[in-house]
């Protein structure tokens, strides 16, 4: 009967925990056995670390919130003062002074960009990784997303002359959160045209499978060595023939992510001088 009594009381303090409603001073350890006793002791851990994660998510939350907040500022004037002054310079007489002025101005303008999508970019990382933000997917087409997205990249693909090419059809499912998505499909898009040469190719497609649809970027660029295959989607990896383009090796990282959130995953086939192909597996439906 000991035995019995022991075990519903184990039982009620684990359904309290699963419930996140377990209180150490609902249970006297004068009436409990060692067992029990361990459990409690347990339980009540637990239960501190999860407030401790709570704490430590909402501390992340407010940190990324002021970043976002105290740098708009900063970057904004300085966007708006180096236009100002490529406007003035372009009105003066051209003389060897004003070409290299003009240069300095448009090498700052480049930087500001970059420090913009640094900035958006650690903030979705942070967002994601905290949970924050979260990823709703729901069973829709793919053929407004890969549209969307390839209108997105267009003006970049114009500059290069490069030739964006979307074979998907428009009656193809599948189950994702279509923002996020389209931020994942957006950075492996905008990868294929950043290391194509002008007048190149990309191509989009869509393979269904059974569990899965897969959206195929695939471009005619500078491709992906051997070795640095396996660690192009961690954090901050840029390989080294690609050091002194711009970028700062996020991309990839939150493309896994935003697809790991979602049941799914991120493939690559690459060779140099071969051009690459980055497969997008999205659930076909919800499991």
């Amino acid at each position: 009967m000991r035995g019995g009594k022991e075990i519903r009381k184990v039982e009620e303090m684990l359904d309290a925990a699963i419930s996140g409603e377990f209180r150490e001073s609902d249970f006297n350890e004068t009436e409990l056995s060692r067992v029990e006793t361990k459990w409690k002791r347990f339980l009540s851990t637990s239960v501190l670390s999860r407030e401790s994660l709570e704490r430590e998510k909402e501390n992340v939350k407010s940190l990324v919130s002021d970043i976002s907040h105290q740098t708009k500022t900063p970057v904004a004037n300085i966007r708006l003062y180096t236009d100002l002054l490529k406007e003035k310079l372009s009105r003066e007489a051209h003389t060897p002074d004003r070409e290299q002025e003009l240069r300095m101005a448009e090498e700052i303008s480049r930087q500001v960009e970059k420090l913009e999508f640094l900035i958006q970019a650690l903030t979705k990382m942070s967002r994601l990784e905290s949970n924050i933000l979260t990823v709703k997917p729901r069973e829709q087409g793919l053929e407004r997303l890969i549209r969307e997205t390839a209108g997105d990249v267009m003006p970049k693909a114009d500059k290069k002359q490069i030739q964006v090419v979307n074979t998907c059809v428009d009656n193809i499912r599948a189950y994702f959160d279509f923002k996020w998505t389209k931020e994942a499909l957006y950075n492996v898009l905008d990868n294929a045209v950043k290391y194509s040469k002008p007048g190149g190719k990309v191509t989009l497609s869509v393979m269904e499978y059974e569990l899965y649809a897969a959206v195929s970027v695939k471009d005619e660029g500078i491709g992906i060595s051997e070795a640095d295959t396996p660690r192009i989607f961690g954090r901050f990896y840029r390989a080294e023939s690609v050091r002194q383009a711009d970028g700062v090796g996020i991309g990839l990282y939150l493309t896994r992510e935003i697809l790991k959130r979602q049941n799914g995953y991120i493939k690559v086939k690459s060779a140099p001088g071969k051009g690459s192909e980055f497969i997008l597996y999205i659930q076909r439906s919800r499991l």
